[in-house]
């Protein structure tokens, strides 16, 4: 099969975003000819003057639309693409050299109707988005599936990162109307559909993420809030594992009040365990101040999700 990639990239008022990715794809050493489709999703901050610049050197078209969410946006442009094969990235990204090189070849050797990719934090991240990347892609946070892990079975997409067949998407309809959690609900679909997924690892990405710690803290959120959600609707991909962090912040606030009592064996793990990643982010990062911010991302994404899952866990009917 001849792959030809168009590469879908929804926006929404962040045109400095947009001037960095594409600065990065100007730089692939990918031969083939591929395209870019930027959807603006009814910005105020538009980017079609940064895509003007590029005009040029990349093969890039620039799409207006009315607000509707980055799902909708996402499967606007796989209706426009002229491609066989989609590639689905968000706005705060950067690719590497290798990214469409690498994609090829893994579909050349085990070729699957969608793939996705994991996220790395770049050099110029600031501290505290490095500190968000390492809490999002650790074994000691998340278990390691959103990182660079192999060996997950049937990968779950991420729409940060990820492809999609042109037949795939015709059979699954893309996206559905879910605002969070709709890679997820993507992937569900497209095994019932008898379609095939895979983690390709060498497909990263840079991934920014957020700015702030209250941004972090309503995307882990929403993250949470999503996944009852998704667990009513697909009730054989519910996982015990999935109240790990409610669990984990329940526990914690048990233990802080435990210290009032005289009980301190509880929170000797919450010590024990705020040390590890201390020392497990240092080294991944080699930077004292990534790490000790590694502790406040980890504490605040558990946070986030814990609270999103479990409101959102017990207002479902």
């Amino acid at each position: 099969m001849q792959l030809s990639f168009s590469i879908i990239v929804p926006v929404y008022n962040r045109p400095k975003e947009i001037d960095e990715l594409l600065t990065s794809l100007t730089k692939l050493d990918f031969e083939d000819d591929f395209e870019i489709l930027i959807i603006e999703d009814g910005s105020s901050q538009k980017s079609n003057q940064i895509v003007e610049k590029y005009k040029s050197t990349l093969n890039v078209n620039y799409f207006y639309k009315e607000n509707s969410g980055a799902g909708a946006s996402r499967n606007y442009g796989m209706q426009k693409a002229s491609g066989n094969y989609f590639i689905v990235l968000d706005s705060d990204v950067i690719v590497p050299k290798h990214y469409l090189s690498a994609v090829k070849k893994a579909l050349k050797e085990n070729y699957t109707d969608a793939f996705g990719g994991p996220d790395a934090a770049h050099q110029s991240f600031t501290a505290l988005q490095k500190a968000m990347n390492y809490s999002m892609t650790s074994f000691l946070t998340t278990g390691g599936i959103r990182g660079k892990k192999n060996g997950v079975g049937k990968f779950q997409l991420r729409s940060f990162n990820l492809g999609l067949s042109k037949k795939a998407f015709e059979t699954v309809n893309g996206f559905s109307k879910m605002k969070t959690g709709e890679d997820i609900d993507l992937t569900f679909r497209l095994w019932q559909n008898g379609f095939k997924t895979q983690l390709v690892t060498a497909a990263f990405v840079y991934h920014k993420r957020k700015s702030t710690l209250q941004q972090f803290f309503k995307q882990t959120y929403a993250f949470g809030k999503a996944r009852p959600i998704l667990n009513k609707k697909y009730p054989k991909s519910a996982k015990i594992t999935f109240w790990f962090p409610s669990i984990f912040i329940l526990g914690l606030f048990i233990s802080i009040a435990s210290l009032f009592i005289g009980i301190t064996i509880l929170i000797q793990f919450y010590i024990f365990y705020t040390l590890l990643l201390l020392i497990d982010a240092f080294f991944r990062t080699k930077q004292l101040k990534v790490a000790f911010l590694s502790i406040i991302t980890s504490y605040t994404q558990f946070l986030g999700y814990g609270l999103g899952f479990l409101q959102s866990q017990f207002s479902q009917k």
